[in-house]
């Protein structure tokens, strides 16, 4: 299943029930996300989201894409609808 989310795109794998990220923001990447590390990551953006500097996501190790306050919040979001595809 196709995802176009606010921050990141990717397809839903259901026979690996894994998440393949594939955009975050403007960024081209390719990474796969289990449910347990999806959920690692939305808890520290949940737990960030009232950092007045945004935060910096890293991108195999070395892009540093800058999120914002509205950016994580949307992050989150989009995160919330992968979330509900895990099986």
């Amino acid at each position: 299943m196709k995802l176009n989310g606010n921050i990141i795109s990717g397809d839903f794998d259901q026979v690996n029930n894994e998440f393949m990220l594939e955009k975050v923001k403007q960024f081209t990447t390719e990474s796969a996300l289990n449910e347990k590390q999806l959920n690692a990551l939305y808890e520290y953006l949940n737990k960030n989201t009232g950092v007045t500097d945004g935060l910096i996501l890293t991108l195999y190790d070395q892009m540093l894409v800058h999120l914002s306050q509205e950016d994580i919040s949307q992050f989150l979001q989009d995160l919330n609808e992968v979330k509900s595809l895990y099986h």
